[in-house]
């Protein structure tokens, strides 16, 4: 990868019961907490080897079959499309997490070994009592009242492409290091994302190669490291990172295992936007340029100004779906879109 000068800020010495969760991710920027996760059961294991590490993540093991990805060595860990762009790279198995970290851990000093990864595994469903000795007792009120979805992900040396999350995250690195490489939302357009179907797990990934990146076909690229940075993190340390910032994570060692935190304080039973923007490209994107930027300015109106603006000059029981959003008027307005969509 070509050089990155820029390196994320890093807080030492934070305990979860008191990190000012929400306060850093109204910062907007990404920060690593050194050393949050130290005193976590599985770091300790870890220091002792692999094999130490993977017998006290099999103790869990629920007995329900868990999905990996495998990836032929040619891909050099490397997740993402094929060549034309018109299928993934590697193939999903559903197969018993123990077997899992025992291949992992047979193939350990094999450089030629496949590429496996199990991602994104729902803790509590799939390492039953993992939850009392390896989850932080995060005490934001933030995180109190939305609990977060806690993840875990297992594998090799592996790289998941640059793509973002619609959650914001806090990533514990609890065995091997890894490497995060950051760049904020606004850098989309260079990092030329993949098809929209098929993704690797539901978002769309870089098409560059960050090893190698092809400046030809992907000049932006240039202008994405300007103000990429690179988050180096160790077992014990946790990075916290808002939603919508893309980030590519390679796992650095022969064997890793992340947790992560996922949450988003908007309500639930607000939609999600990755629906708004398929609806855009449906009704808004191949109209006249002309008709584009007057939705524009009614969509700054209407989204992304002022919330209060549009309905406020209007009675109260004038407003209707410009009045606070609340779970009835959710239900309403999307009974709305679901009688207009199926004309």
């Amino acid at each position: 990868m070509p050089a990155i000068t820029r390196r994320t800020r890093v807080i030492e010495g934070a305990d979860a019961r008191t990190l000012p969760v929400a306060d850093l991710i109204a910062e907007g920027r990404p920060t690593i907490l050194r050393g949050l996760a130290r005193d976590v059961p599985l770091v300790a294991a870890a220091r002792q080897g692999p094999a130490a590490a993977v017998a006290w993540l099999k103790r869990f093991d629920g007995g329900q079959p868990v999905t990996a990805y495998i990836g032929d060595p040619a891909i050099g860990g490397r997740f993402g499309y094929t060549a034309d762009c018109t299928a993934l790279n590697f193939t999903r198995e559903r197969g018993s997490l123990s077997a899992y970290l025992d291949r992992l851990l047979a193939s350990i000093d094999d450089a030629a070994a496949p590429s496996i990864y199990i991602g994104s595994t729902d803790i509590d469903q799939y390492l039953p009592g993992i939850r009392d000795q390896a989850v932080l007792p995060f005490g934001d009120p933030e995180l109190i009242a939305h609990p977060p979805l806690v993840s875990i992900w297992i594998g090799n040396r592996t790289t998941a492409s640059a793509h973002h999350d619609m959650s914001n995250n806090i990533a514990v690195t609890l065995v091997g290091r890894r490497r995060f490489t950051l760049f904020p939302p606004d850098q989309v357009a260079n990092l030329y994302p993949g098809p929209l179907e098929p993704t690797p797990a539901g978002q769309v990934v870089s098409m560059v190669d960050f090893d190698a990146p092809d400046l030809t076909r992907h000049p932006g690229f240039a202008d994405a490291l300007a103000v990429a940075e690179v988050a180096e993190m160790e077992p014990g340390d946790a990075l916290i990172y808002p939603a919508l910032w893309w980030h590519q994570v390679e796992a650095l060692d022969p064997f890793n295992a992340m947790i992560n935190y996922w949450w988003n304080p908007t309500p639930r039973f607000m939609d999600t936007p990755q629906n708004t923007l398929l609806h855009g490209l449906l009704s808004l994107r191949d109209r006249p340029e002309h008709e584009k930027r007057g939705w524009q300015a009614l969509f700054d109106y209407y989204v992304f100004g002022d919330a209060a603006r549009a309905g406020a000059h209007l009675p109260a029981d004038a407003r209707g779906a410009l009045a606070p959003l609340d779970a009835m008027a959710a239900r309403r307005l999307r009974a709305t879109l679901l009688q207009r969509l199926n004309r």
